[in-house]
């Protein structure tokens, strides 16, 4: 396999566009990736290493220069305690464990921009159960009103809602799925002592 074909597999293999590869490495378009993947363009030191990176393996392996590893296919995190699909639980940050994933479901970033944590609760259900895992994208912020994130509040009690907020309003809401919950409003200073930790990703449920 040349390197072109391996970057390829590695790029489709974590469901990544050539315009988002090209955008992590610092090229302009895609038609960099593109001559790249075709193996018609030639590839500096740096961008091997960028490249790597990205996929989280070494350079070597990228070149085909031994047998890639195991991390390169899989990533280990720690199960950081629970998270109440609920209200009034405080946040719990031990470990619980760990778990194995697949590279692929990071999408191509490091491993340190995401964390998992445990539900705990029904308020969220059906989509999130109590005992699920969730993969979390680190973020401070959410991407648009709606959308499902983790937030700890009062300084520290930690919950997993659909966040709905106006832009340049003091308030916050934070929304069950499950309709026999009711919605909590965050309003004005006390919106001083809470701050979204990420949006939710993706669910890891163990079937028995």
């Amino acid at each position: 396999m040349t390197t072109g074909q391996m970057i390829k597999q590695l790029r489709k293999a974590a469901k990544m566009s050539q315009e988002e590869l090209a955008r992590k490495v610092g090229y302009t378009d895609r038609s960099s990736i593109a001559k790249i993947e075709s193996d018609k363009a030639e590839l500096t030191e740096s961008k091997i290493k960028q490249i790597s990176e990205v996929f989280g393996i070494t350079p070597a392996e990228l070149l085909g220069i031994g047998t890639p590893s195991v991390a390169a296919e899989f990533v280990t995190f720690p199960i950081l305690g629970e998270v109440a699909a609920g209200y009034e639980h405080f946040a719990e940050y031990d470990d619980f464990g760990d778990i194995d994933i697949p590279a692929s479901w990071l999408k191509g970033r490091p491993q340190s921009d995401y964390f998992i944590l445990r539900i705990s609760g029904d308020s969220m259900y059906p989509t999130y159960q109590d005992g699920d895992l969730v993969l979390v994208l680190r973020q401070s912020t959410m991407n648009y009103s709606g959308q499902i994130g983790v937030v700890v509040y009062d300084d520290n009690k930690a919950t997993l809602k659909r966040i709905e907020y106006v832009m340049g309003e003091d308030w916050m809401r934070l929304v069950p799925i499950n309709p026999n919950f009711p919605p909590q409003t965050i309003r004005d200073e006390k919106l001083e002592h809470c701050r979204v930790l990420g949006i939710a990703k993706m669910v890891i449920r163990e079937v028995h």
